[in-house]
């Protein structure tokens, strides 16, 4: 029987095999690298001898002919370099001769005299004594090909961490559009199907209001269908251009608690304290913003667990409107209150995990608000926050 394809584990174990290879990438080039920057100082180091070598025997001139073609094989050598920085002064450091110096430094006494300290920190001086005794100091330091190459794997090291930063940012966007596409579908979807029972609903409301019947309990039943079509205008807003409009945040809030009050459960108690004589203004989408109300709400009386206390309260300065929604409930730790604005993270034993994430992105995204946990703490109850900018 065929094992059910898992599609998140095979990309999760994708992602941890292309983070294996790229780390093995790195640690060979590094080693490799390594390796051929010591061969080739070594051949340097060989390299500087050798040429020194036929200094020494250019310095002692001897006039038998037997020797006219070891001093040619000495010059040649002496040519060779054309790579390695050198130097060579007398005794008393007095520059004789160099080779492969930069010709900015070459030009400038004080810098070719700061060139040799660093030569000499960089590498031991090599002595050649002449055959009348005096002793000649060849400095020498790194030729640019090795500089360049001991460079090298720090900067290939770099290039591959950008790569894989890179490629993870874009392996996790594109799977984050595809679950965005995926929710936008099934909230479109949702919207579309409570379309027609919500429809047929109102007409057997009207039917109803004809009948005797408590006008109270039509009354009632009249708002839950009033706040169906809000959820079903809510759902078919989601992935849509979001239209911004001045309204009274007041008012809103307002109804929302209103609507609440009378269905919260029996021990629970429910208040809106405000300053009805200083409405507030903020540009807000009426239908997402009551969303995010009614699930605060509806957070803070599952945290009571059917007994306590829950209050909103709004206040502004120049700038902001501050609404706040406290309860008395069980309260969050700080490794909880991290995590509560995770898409599909919740601590009841049934729910999606949606609420929190789909408030804080409507509040953030698409307000350009702020929404956070004010204060919480185990057992003495939470205070939610949502900012806004003040019209």
């Amino acid at each position: 029987m065929l094992k059910k394809f898992d599609l998140r584990r095979f990309l999760y174990n994708g992602k941890l095999l292309f983070i294996l290879i790229c780390s093995i990438i790195t640690v060979v080039s590094l080693l490799l690298s390594g390796q051929i920057a010591r061969e080739l100082r070594t051949k340097e180091v060989h390299d500087v001898k050798l040429w020194s070598t036929a200094i020494t025997q250019l310095a002692n001139d001897s006039k038998r002919d037997y020797e006219y073609n070891f001093k040619t094989l000495a010059v040649n050598i002496v040519g060779t370099n054309s790579s390695i920085p050198t130097i060579m002064t007398d005794n008393d450091l007095n520059i004789i001769s160099y080779r492969n110096i930069p010709k900015n430094i070459a030009k400038d006494s004080v810098k070719l005299r700061s060139y040799i300290t660093k030569m000499a920190k960089s590498n031991d001086p090599i002595i050649v004594t002449t055959d009348k005794g005096y002793d000649h100091y060849i400095f020498y330091t790194e030729s640019h090909t090795l500089t360049i190459l001991k460079v090298f794997p720090f900067i290939q090291l770099l290039i591959i961490v950008v790569f894989i930063v890179f490629s993870y940012i874009t392996f996790r966007s594109s799977i984050k559009n595809k679950q965005n596409k995926v929710w936008i579908g099934m909230a479109k979807e949702t919207a579309h199907q409570l379309g027609s029972p919500t429809s047929s609903l109102l007409g057997w409301l009207e039917y109803l209001k004809s009948q005797d019947i408590d006008n109270h309990v039509i009354e009632e039943m009249n708002k839950d269908i009033s706040r169906l079509m809000k959820v079903v205008e809510r759902f078919s807003k989601i992935g849509s251009t979001t239209q911004l409009e001045p309204r009274n945040i007041t008012e809103i809030i307002n109804g929302t608690v209103n609507y609440f009050k009378v269905r919260v459960p029996k021990n629970t108690t429910l208040e809106y304290i405000s300053n009805e004589n200083n409405p507030l203004q903020a540009m807000v989408n009426e239908a997402l913003f009551d969303w995010v109300i009614e699930n605060m709400i509806k957070n803070a009386i599952d945290a009571v667990q059917g007994k306590g206390s829950i209050v909103v309260t709004t206040h502004d300065d120049k700038e902001n409107i501050y609404i706040d929604v406290t309860d008395s409930g069980k309260g969050m730790s700080k490794s909880v209150q991290d995590k509560i604005f995770n898409p599909g993270y919740t601590t009841k034993t049934r729910g999606w995990g949606l609420g929190l994430s789909l408030s804080h992105r409507i509040i953030n995204d698409y307000h350009k608000g702020n929404i956070y946990v004010a204060y919480s703490e185990p057992s003495k109850g939470t205070t939610m926050r949502i900012v806004l900018k003040r019209l």
